[in-house]
């Protein structure tokens, strides 16, 4: 806070723009992320037989659909030069480029809040714990959600949250990337955020069918989706990553070599 007040502070025109551009972005990056993660534990709770689709007969499966497809595809997409590309053009010009950490983050949680709060329940309850069941599983998926944002941290939190971008443009200095995480949970797996995000998708308290492509679907982009990530880092990262890759197993931690 206290960078924030010296920037206010001391700055003028120019600077001044640049101090609410970066106060602004971060304070709409934050209300989004808390709001798409909060719609997630909630509606995945109850098994995504809660949320306030309403689309009738077979259009609810086309809906629905296109609602579980469209996180995993824009996210990887954005990910790409021609994605970039897009994402300076959400905000404005001069600061475009230190602020795209921020608006992806922002975009993910737009798409988060649409797939968990516009899906259409299929209205099927196969299972719904209770008594003891109910406070183990209830369990389990905290500490599935505790796990994940482990990993968060151990990946860089200002990275992961969006912080990075307007903390950066506030203090008018360059995004300082994180270097590749090889600490925490990354000294068991490569990819513990996915893991943790695939345990948070099979340790709910209520089962429907509508969870279940959730879960299956998810776990599926899970295990493909840091493909792509490693491949980029083979680039960045070179020797060290490829040792880091002989060294540490994909997603089993039992099957860790060194």
């Amino acid at each position: 806070m206290s960078a924030c007040w010296r920037s206010l502070r001391h700055g003028a025109g120019a600077d001044r723009s640049r101090v609410v551009w970066a106060l602004g972005y971060g304070a709409l990056c934050h209300v989004l992320f808390l709001a798409g993660v909060g719609a997630m534990v909630w509606a995945m709770y109850h098994g995504m037989s809660r949320s306030f689709g309403s689309l009738p007969g077979p259009w609810s499966l086309v809906g629905n659909a296109v609602l579980l497809l469209q996180f995993p595809l824009a996210h990887s997409f954005l990910l790409s030069r021609a994605g970039q590309t897009i994402l300076r053009r959400l905000a404005p010009e001069p600061h475009a480029g230190t602020l795209a950490t921020t608006t992806y983050a922002m975009v993910a949680s737009i798409q988060l809040l649409l797939l968990f709060l516009c899906w259409t329940p299929s209205g099927t309850v196969w299972w719904e714990a209770s008594g003891s069941s109910l406070w183990i599983l209830t369990g389990c998926y905290a500490m599935s959600w505790l796990l994940l944002l482990k990993a968060t941290a151990d990946a860089g939190i200002q990275l992961q949250s969006g912080m990075l971008g307007w903390f950066a443009l506030l203090r008018n200095v360059r995004p300082r990337f994180p270097d590749m995480p090889t600490s925490g949970l990354f000294r068991w797996v490569r990819q513990p955020i996915y893991v943790a995000f695939a345990l948070t998708l099979w340790t709910v308290p209520t089962w429907t069918p509508d969870q279940l492509a959730i879960a299956v679907g998810y776990t599926a982009y899970c295990v493909i989706a840091p493909l792509h990530k490693e491949r980029r880092f083979s680039r960045l990262f070179g020797d060290r990553f490829a040792a880091y890759q002989r060294a540490v197993p994909y997603w089993l931690p039992w099957a860790r070599r060194g």
